[in-house]
């Protein structure tokens, strides 16, 4: 018999066992135990692609093999048995064992949580793998997924959006004005930009319509803004000294504890803006906020921003604020629309020319 066939017989054993042990503990934690099944069949076939010339045919090979032996069981198909392979490779890299400084298995208990009981789906997992590029940025994703109960689709969108380079990357002055934990979690659950292209907005748009709109698309505002955020008012009024002044949008925080004021700007930063924001943020913490409540957090959306002024303008504000920016569909001018086909006009146009 030949050396090479009768170690891949070997290997198909011990690929059969790894299941058979997995199909036992299943009743226990499913997810869990497929992860480390996937893990350790990853490992396998990296260590012995060498068995069959190809490392494409011995995947293919190797996944018939397996349906034969277990035709009932799904999750070994060519595709998948790729996926699987790549799981391992990219967790299991040496820089990443030095990086967490674990040894051989614990970078994937490390990444993945795998002592967690709220792992994300396989599902989850492998639309991860497709989209990110390092390691840091899978275990971001992975973490929100677990903290936010994101589904598949939601997770879609937030690589999509590229959540994971906007998180935390707005100007602020939270460190000098909240205290530590609070500062670390507000400066956390800002963006910049945010991503409004659930608008289709004019390009000389006003504040107030771009407020209408949000409001009326508040599911998919309050998924941009993030877990925690419920919504209390658009151009809430508020009364100081003999004069009453609307707030764009104002909302509560859950889990910081405090009112948020967003005020939004369909301009560039301006230094005026923080100071109009500060003195919003100091009536709400006046008029509104509990000696349970956080000190209120105030955001200012503008289109577009330079970063020295907004650092100069906050230098000196005791209130918290972070500047962003936004972006959104721009609509096309009407003398453009009339020339654009209908997507009804499109399919006849493709059907004729075919």
């Amino acid at each position: 018999m030949n050396l090479k066939f009768s170690k891949y017989q070997d290997f198909i054993i011990e690929i059969k066992n790894q299941i058979l042990q997995s199909q036992s503990k299943a009743a226990l934690a499913v997810n869990k135990e497929l992860i480390l099944l996937y893990w350790n069949i990853g490992k396998m076939i990296f260590e012995n692609q060498s068995l069959l010339e190809g490392r494409n045919n011995f995947i293919e090979q190797l996944s018939k093999d397996i349906k034969s032996e277990f035709p009932l069981i799904s999750g070994f198909s060519r595709s998948n048995l790729f996926n699987i392979r790549k799981f391992y490779n990219f967790y299991s890299a040496l820089s990443v064992q030095q990086a967490v400084g674990l040894k051989e298995l614990n970078p994937i208990q490390q990444v993945v949580g795998l002592n967690d009981l709220h792992l994300i789906p396989w599902g989850h997992h492998v639309v991860i793998l497709e989209k990110t590029n390092t390691v840091e940025e899978a275990k971001f994703y992975i973490e929100e997924t677990i903290k936010n109960n994101w589904s598949r689709a939601i997770l879609l969108i937030q690589l999509k959006q590229n959540l994971f380079e906007r998180q935390g990357k707005s100007i602020n002055n939270f460190d000098k004005t909240l205290q530590k934990n609070q500062a670390q979690l507000a400066n956390q659950i800002l963006k910049d930009p945010y991503n409004f292209d659930f608008l289709t907005l004019e390009s000389k748009v006003h504040e107030l319509e771009i407020e209408k709109q949000l409001t009326t698309n508040i599911t998919k505002f309050l998924l941009e803004l993030g877990k925690g955020f419920a919504f209390i008012g658009r151009q809430y009024s508020i009364e100081v000294g003999e004069k009453s002044y609307a707030i764009d949008l104002l909302f509560y925080h859950i889990i910081l504890r405090c009112y948020v004021v967003i005020e939004l700007k369909t301009v560039e930063f301006e230094p005026e803006f923080a100071g109009k924001l500060n003195f919003y943020l100091s009536a709400v913490d006046d008029l509104l906020k509990s000696e349970i409540d956080n000190p209120s957090i105030g955001i200012l959306l503008c289109n577009g921003k330079n970063g020295i002024e907004v650092e100069y303008s906050l230098k000196d504000i005791n209130k918290p604020i972070g500047v962003s920016e936004y972006t959104f569909i721009e609509k096309l001018p009407k003398i453009y629309e009339k020339n654009i086909p209908t997507v009804n006009e499109f399919e006849k146009l493709l059907k004729e020319n075919s």
